[in-house]
């Protein structure tokens, strides 16, 4: 299968980036990963609200040329889906089995993501109501789908 992440901005710090290539690194043994970073847009303090949509919408642009058509998107979302480690072992598991081949999750910037991009997505998912700064949910995310593809093999990997 193959796993894409398209991200909003740059991954400034060193700790951060080592984190990504070392589960790019684990990943590699159970799929074909890509990260795609897409230019954020700066946001003034105060911006209005038509502002902030207007910046989301700019990003969104950008997130939506970089799906491939055919397919699944799964958009991390604050009011998606909130599964355990098991479970979302369980969706990979069941979409690879039903025929897809390429998985695209995608992490908004600090705004979130359009309506656009959530309309587009195809299966909203959410860690937690809390919110994380963007390059961190990376690491988390890859984590995740790391620990997904563990138990997927029935390979042991810590609780």
């Amino acid at each position: 299968m193959r796993i894409t992440l398209i991200t909003v901005g740059k991954i400034k710090e060193k700790f951060y980036q080592d984190a990504i290539s070392e589960y790019a690194k684990r990943l590699s043994r159970y799929c074909k990963l890509d990260v795609i970073q897409v230019t954020d847009e700066k946001t003034p303090d105060g911006a209005s609200e038509a502002l902030e949509t207007q910046i989301k919408e700019k990003e969104g642009k950008r997130i939506l040329e970089n799906i491939k058509d055919g397919s699944f998107v799964i958009a991390l979302a604050i009011d998606g889906a909130m599964l355990d480690s098991v479970e979302l072992a369980g969706k990979i598991e069941k979409w690879g089995i039903s025929g897809v081949s390429q998985l695209v999750f995608i992490i908004g910037g600090s705004l979130g993501l359009s309506k656009e991009v959530l309309s587009r997505a195809d299966y909203k998912l959410s860690f937690s109501k809390m919110t994380f700064p963007h390059q961190l949910m990376r690491v988390i995310l890859l984590e995740q789908i790391y620990r997904s593809y563990r138990i997927i093999q029935g390979e042991p990997y810590h609780k």
